[in-house]
C-alpha cells in the first residue's frame, strides 16, 4: 500500500476549523483502503483538537496536512508559534481548557513537536489505521 498525503487547508478562523473537520471526515473515506468508522472519528477528533489549539495558541493561522501510511494516519498541524503544547490540569470551573492535548496523546500511537526554520512548529499525531 502506498502513502497518500494531502495538504488539506490553511485554517484562520472557527469557520475554517469546521471545514478542517469536514476535510478530515472526507479524507479517510477517499482512501483506496478506507478505515473503519471509529478510526475515522478519531482522525476528526484529533484534527479538531490540534487545529483549535493552533488557532488559540499558535499565532492566528495554521496549516493542516493529513497523510495515510500503510498502517496509520498522520495528522500534522503547522503554526507560527515556537511554544510546544504542554500538559496541564484540566480546568473544570472556568472553561479554559486543558483537555485536548492529553486526549490527543491518549488517542495517538505517538505525538511529536518539531520546530521549523521559520520559527514555528509542527505538531503531529500518528493514529492507528
Amino acid at each position: 500500500m502506498s502513502t497518500t498525503s494531502v495538504n488539506v487547508a490553511t485554517v484562520r478562523s472557527a469557520t475554517s476549523v469546521a471545514r478542517a473537520r469536514e476535510s478530515a471526515r472526507d479524507f479517510p473515506a477517499g482512501l483506496l483502503h478506507p478505515i473503519a468508522a471509529e478510526g475515522a472519528d478519531t482522525v476528526v477528533l484529533v484534527v479538531s483538537e490540534l487545529v483549535t489549539n493552533a488557532l488559540r495558541h499558535g499565532g492566528g493561522a495554521c496549516t493542516l496536512d493529513l497523510t495515510a501510511h500503510p498502517d496509520s494516519i498522520e495528522v500534522a498541524v503547522h503554526d507560527h508559534s515556537p511554544q510546544a503544547p504542554r500538559m496541564r490540569t484540566p480546568d473544570l470551573n472556568d472553561g479554559t481548557g486543558g483537555f485536548g492535548w492529553p486526549m490527543v496523546n491518549r488517542l495517538a500511537r505517538t505525538t511529536a513537536v518539531t520546530r521549523q526554520a521559520d520559527g514555528g512548529k509542527t505538531v503531529s499525531a500518528l493514529l492507528a489505521r
